[in-house]
């Protein structure tokens, strides 16, 4: 298992590389800025269609009240997305641009989003026809944004703009730069539309999508779901933020496949697909990557272990909540040669068996987007409109992930509790030794005392009326900064964060700390002094640095355990902050 284990790590550069790559972190970052309306858009539909289970139905005119903000939300997500991808993907493009030639990312998004309305919709009666607009439209949406990007990166870079006299203010020369890459790539999306139209008689947007079905298609199946989620957890495992590599691959089809579930749904009809962001949220990372909820609670639990029942119970809550970072490093499960077989194939194995719901016994798919903090099972139920089946699938679930996991934590706990008894040996040994030492010493005290005893005078004892008490290192030093933790989605980070918070507040400094998502950090990252990279994302750590030194901020990364150490310990993580921002 350790040379398997070895040859994977080997990988680990090219993984990280991909997972840095500006196309695949656009496409992650774009799509992620946008998840609220996703969420959000979820809300009116559960109100909206959940009392269909008791067999109420809302009048049609109800109806279409309720569920107008989702239709004006998720049914214009590609058109956000274009705009957010191309704002990230200007981001990356403007790391390698002079500082006083760079791309003005608000032209970029503005471009994009005309691209798309160009590509997927019809001028119908003075409005538009918006049934590529939505989930449908993503694919296209992701193909403006980097048109767009490569266009605006050619000619900036080349001066192709139209120059104006120093004496026109900035905002106005800015105005007359961006003319000519955004009048190219109007034009190259005019004309790719017109010529798409005339042999198909179709848009863009649904030649893409008729293009990419048969993936679509390979990816919803069994295979294709053990391919996606088993990458997906082996790359978690040695150490790689899998979904910054499998996601931006697969975006389309999880949006696609809850939207075409939806849809199938109020048809009166059988939402037969597996493949769905709930799926993931809430099946596949139950509890977060490797299917953690159950593992952690049989490490608070059922471990005789006291350091795996300490690590169990302190990351139970979080857990619960999707945020399992504090239980992969902790345990670890991360690089832990015990957990790969289970680490790998829980995810899978869930993910299967709720497909065989579908497939074999009728349970209708995901329908509605919650909030990946949801707790697992909750989300499962709610997310499949409360069908009484999904209240079986999720016992199921947490049997089957009791029963795949059990063999390697009762191994790995027997080697825990064979570790602590060793150590306790040893420290018994080490007091014992300890003990007879001070003894021996003591005996030899009283003998010399005696000999002392004619009245020769003791040593003066130390003057103390010099020493006072020292005031915490460095502590001048934090007052007034402001730190900055980033991880994935927000919810890692905030652990850092918030004992940083704790922390300062307990030793009067005033220190400033926040949590945020990487991808979304570029605009605020000038407010603080330095940002801290959660393990999940430590891989960014190069483009954060090129970012933050033409910022003039400080920053740095963590690694697993480390990060975990000082979520926990307070004092520690502020002497980490001091320690950077001293470098």
């Amino acid at each position: 298992m350790d040379k398997l284990i070895a040859i994977i790590q080997q990988g680990k550069p090219f993984f990280d590389q991909l997972a840095r790559n500006r196309y695949l972190k656009a496409v992650k970052d774009g799509f992620i800025s946008c998840m609220p309306i996703v969420i959000f858009s979820s809300i009116f539909l559960l109100v909206a269609y959940v009392p269909n289970i008791w067999g109420f139905v809302w009048p049609a005119h109800i109806e279409a009240i309720i569920t107008k903000p989702y239709n004006y939300s998720m049914g214009i997500l590609s058109l956000v997305v274009a705009a957010t991808t191309a704002k990230h993907f200007t981001d990356s493009l403007n790391r390698d641009m002079p500082r006083n030639n760079q791309i003005n990312f608000l032209s970029t998004m503005v471009c994009a989003t005309v691209g798309l309305l160009i590509l997927a919709s019809d001028p119908i009666d003075g409005g538009f026809a918006a049934d590529c607009l939505g989930s449908k439209g993503l694919l296209t949406a992701f193909m403006a944004a980097f048109v767009v990007g490569g266009i605006y990166r050619f000619c900036v870079s080349r001066n192709i703009t139209i120059h104006m006299p120093e004496q026109v203010p900035p905002n106005i020369s800015q105005t007359f730069k961006d003319i000519i890459p955004f009048s190219v790539s109007v034009i190259l999306f005019w004309l790719v539309d017109t010529g798409v139209r005339a042999l198909t008689g179709a848009c863009v947007a649904e030649g893409v999508i008729h293009v990419f079905q048969p993936l679509f298609s390979a990816a919803d199946s069994y295979l294709g779901i053990a391919i996606i989620y088993g990458a997906m957890s082996l790359f978690w495992f040695v150490g790689v933020h899998g979904p910054s590599i499998v996601e931006p691959a697969v975006e389309v089809a999880l949006l696609a496949g809850m939207t075409e579930n939806l849809a199938a749904y109020q048809a009166g009809m059988h939402a037969t697909h597996a493949l769905s962001l709930d799926l993931q949220f809430f099946v596949v990372t139950m509890g977060g990557t490797g299917a953690t909820l159950v593992p952690c609670l049989m490490f608070a639990f059922l471990a005789k272990s006291k350091e795996l029942r300490a690590v169990g119970r302190a990351s139970a809550i979080p857990v619960t909540f999707g945020v399992n970072e504090p239980f992969l490093f902790g345990a670890p499960m991360v690089l832990n040669p015990v957990f790969l077989v289970p680490f790998v194939l829980a995810p899978v194995a869930n993910a299967w068996v709720f497909k065989l719901f579908i497939d074999v016994l009728g349970m209708n798919g995901f329908l509605y987007t919650l909030p990946w903090t949801t707790p697992a099972p909750l989300g499962i139920v709610l997310g499949c409109g409360l069908s009484p089946l999904s209240f079986v699938f999720v016992a199921v679930a947490l049997v089957m992930d009791f029963v795949i996991y059990y063999p390697f934590f009762k191994t790995y706990d027997m080697e825990k509790c064979e570790e602590e008894a060793q150590i306790e040996a040893e420290e018994l040994e080490a007091r014992a030794a300890d003990k007879a030492a001070r003894m021996s010493d003591a005996f030899q005290g009283r003998t010399k005392a005696s000999e002392l005893a004619d009245g020769s005078a003791a040593a003066p004892a130390a003057s103390e009326s010099g020493a006072g008490k020292a005031s915490a290192p460095g502590a001048d030093a934090l007052s007034g900064k402001r730190v900055l933790v980033l991880c994935a989605g927000g919810g890692t980070s905030g652990l850092l964060a918030n004992a940083l918070a704790k922390a300062a507040l307990e030793q009067g400094i005033d220190l400033e700390s926040a949590a945020g998502a990487y991808g979304a950090h570029l605009d605020i990252m000038p407010d603080f002094d330095l940002v801290v990279l959660a393990p999940q994302v430590a891989s960014y750590y190069e483009d954060l640095k090129l970012d933050a030194d033409r910022m003039g901020v400080r920053a740095a990364a963590c690694e697993g355990r480390q990060y975990i150490a000082l979520t926990r310990n307070g004092e520690a993580a502020l002497a980490f902050v001091r320690e950077q921002l001293a470098q």
